[in-house]
């Protein structure tokens, strides 16, 4: 079975600390909003963000709506007690009710959920304008690599501190920075419709999806991956075609190439590899 023996909890926590702080300073700000949800990937990056900023410069933010279940309340006044931070809420269940009478077709539940996280997304940047912020977001590199996230949704953020840790690795960091054990053990979810919950979503534990992720990202043969991973050749395929069909989420909006550099293409972030100090 395999097993992911190249994470070191501390370590990477001094990592992502150094890099939320050196991303910020550069930027020339100091504060960063974070959407909490009451879930795990946003706990572990508000607890990183605060070791990196402290309190004063960390604004979480909760948004829920109707559908929101009861228990994200509690996990996010939990996840704000265990760690000394206030939090703001915003209920946007009145811009969901507006949008449902306005929209001029009939609106699925997933149709629905994406216009829920562009929303929020929307009210986030709202926020950054007051606070002189930056966006942190709370993807993880198992959502990102196969697309499982709102395109301008939860994906529209300035950085992602947990971008290259896959789930599983989230949650072992979770364990090292004492995170609640109902976070720890949640289900889960990106709360976008009722019942929903990754895993069945997506029909596949982390577990395993991580699994196959690790051995793709070392360019494995499938039948190494089938052996190491102990998964069905199938579920490889499936999931490199769910790769596959969601690179323009992970992509900038492609341009064609005239200049020396491109944005995006060549020309990297001048924030983190420039330094304009004189």
């Amino acid at each position: 079975m395999l097993t992911m023996l190249d994470f070191d909890p501390e370590q990477t926590t001094s990592i992502i600390t150094d890099f939320i702080r050196s991303y910020t300073e550069r930027a020339d700000i100091t504060n960063v909003v974070i959407g909490l949800s009451g879930g795990l990937d946003s706990a572990v990056v508000t607890a990183l963000a605060l070791q990196a900023l402290g309190k004063s410069q960390v604004h979480p933010i909760f948004m829920p709506e109707l559908s929101t279940p009861i228990q994200d309340f509690e996990h996010v006044r939990l996840i704000s007690d265990h760690l000394g931070i206030e939090y703001k809420t915003i209920d946007i269940s009145p811009f969901i009710h507006a949008i449902r009478k306005i929209y001029p077709h009939d609106v699925s539940e997933v149709t629905l959920g994406n216009i829920k996280a562009r929303l929020r997304m929307l009210l986030w940047y709202g926020h950054t304008d007051v606070k002189n912020s930056l966006i942190c977001g709370c993807s993880n590199k198992t959502e990102l690599l196969i697309g499982y996230f709102t395109k301008y949704g939860d994906g529209g953020s300035d950085f992602m501190p947990i971008g290259d840790l896959y789930k599983t690795q989230v949650y072992r960091l979770a364990e090292y920075l004492d995170m609640p054990c109902p976070i720890i053990g949640k289900a889960p979810t990106a709360g976008l419709w009722k019942g929903q919950t990754d895993e069945k979503e997506l029909g596949i534990s982390y577990d395993k999806l991580d699994r196959i992720l690790y051995g793709l990202e070392r360019k494995w043969p499938k039948e190494k991956i089938a052996e190491k991973a102990a998964v069905p050749a199938s579920e490889i395929a499936r999931v490199m075609n769910m790769r596959r069909i969601s690179q323009h989420k992970r992509s900038f909006p492609l341009i064609p190439k005239i200049g020396l550099r491109t944005v995006g293409l060549d020309w990297r972030s001048p924030v983190q590899e420039e330094d304009y100090t004189l």
